[in-house]
């Protein structure tokens, strides 16, 4: 059973989330040859003042 863990900065629409959970798991499907019901995808999402990148926040 693949787990997929994909953490983004929140704010990203509903359709987008879903529409990046099914192309993770058709990708993994592709690439390994899990089935499709055995695949998990779990997205966390982080306030952007949460995130940095070189040592600055994003938000």
């Amino acid at each position: 059973m693949p787990l997929c863990e994909i953490t983004l900065i929140e704010g990203r629409s509903p359709d987008a989330k879903r529409e990046l959970m099914k192309e993770v798991t058709e990708a993994v499907h592709r690439s390994i040859g899990a089935p499709m019901e055995a695949i998990r995808v779990v997205l966390r999402e982080v306030p952007a003042a949460h995130w940095a990148v070189g040592g600055v926040p994003k938000g």
